[in-house]
């Protein structure tokens, strides 16, 4: 796990330094190598949470979660990084407004998304003598 931490920390300083050096150059240039780091990165990400995906499924089923809450929760999650990336990469290309805008997006998505284990919730509340 640190030697992983460390590859991807050497990978993303070198990405960035890249960046940064084409900028002064080729703005366009540096916003795809950011993309294509940020990319890699995801991509490094998923593979090596794909293995324990199955695990965290079976900690949740035996918990007594249902499927589809499961579902929502890691929906969430992807919904929570990829906003989180699309605004660092926005505020870096220097468009505040742009990021703002995609901020609220990713809140409004996951409010609608989460509308069912609200609902869920309640009825839970209204159970209770």
């Amino acid at each position: 796990m640190v030697e992983n931490s460390f590859s991807v920390s050497v990978f993303c300083v070198t990405a960035a330094l890249t960046a940064v050096l084409l900028r002064q150059y080729c703005r366009e240039q540096a916003m795809l190598i950011s993309l294509a780091g940020c990319s890699v990165i995801i991509l490094a990400f998923v593979g090596f949470v794909e293995p324990i995906y199955s695990d965290i499924r079976d900690i949740f089923e035996q918990a007594g979660v249902a499927e589809s809450y499961i579902s929502l929760i890691f929906k969430g999650f992807a919904i929570c990084f990829i906003t989180q990336l699309t605004c660092e990469i926005c505020k870096d290309s220097g468009e505040g407004a742009i990021a703002s805008a995609a901020e609220m997006w990713g809140r409004g998505a996951l409010v609608i998304m989460c509308l069912p284990l609200i609902k869920k919730l309640f009825e839970i509340i209204n159970e209770i003598p």
